[in-house]
């Protein structure tokens, strides 16, 4: 059996990889978003706007001017966050914002971060209150 040459030079079998063709059509897409105005999902449920700086092969990205955006109900908040760097396994999603329609409808209210905080907290709180009470009626078994 003769052996093939592997990236490193020496005789054998080729070294497996992760990087493939179908990562190069990744890094092609994201190039097209350089410098663009992104809004990105993350697996936590976090949305971050910024302007896409650098990415790499494990679409780890650079934001610049980055903030969280966060909506409880009709109450939302940017929370400025400057240059973020997010790991590529915590995306979600990646799309790129329309500057023309970037604004939120006309019922959403700007509120600050203190009072952001808050709503979160209340509506954390309201769903730990019904996740306790739906255990608590378990035992009535309604079905």
């Amino acid at each position: 059996m003769r052996g093939r040459r592997s990236v490193s030079g020496r005789k054998g079998w080729a070294a497996m990889s992760w990087a493939g063709p179908e990562d190069i059509f990744l890094s092609t897409s994201l190039a097209s978003y350089l410098d663009k105005k992104l809004l990105v999902l993350l697996r936590d449920g976090r949305k971050l706007l910024g302007v896409l700086r650098s990415f790499d092969q494990f679409a780890n990205v650079v934001l610049e001017g980055a903030c969280e955006r966060v909506i409880v109900g009709d109450l939302y908040c940017d929370i400025p966050l400057g240059l973020y760097v997010i790991r590529g396994e915590n995306v979600v999603l990646i799309g790129e914002l329309d500057l023309e329609r970037e604004k939120l409808p006309a019922h959403m209210i700007c509120v600050s971060v203190a009072e952001i905080r808050r709503a979160q907290k209340a509506e954390r709180d309201a769903t730990d209150l019904k996740g306790s009470m739906r255990k608590r009626m378990e035992f009535l078994d309604l079905d």
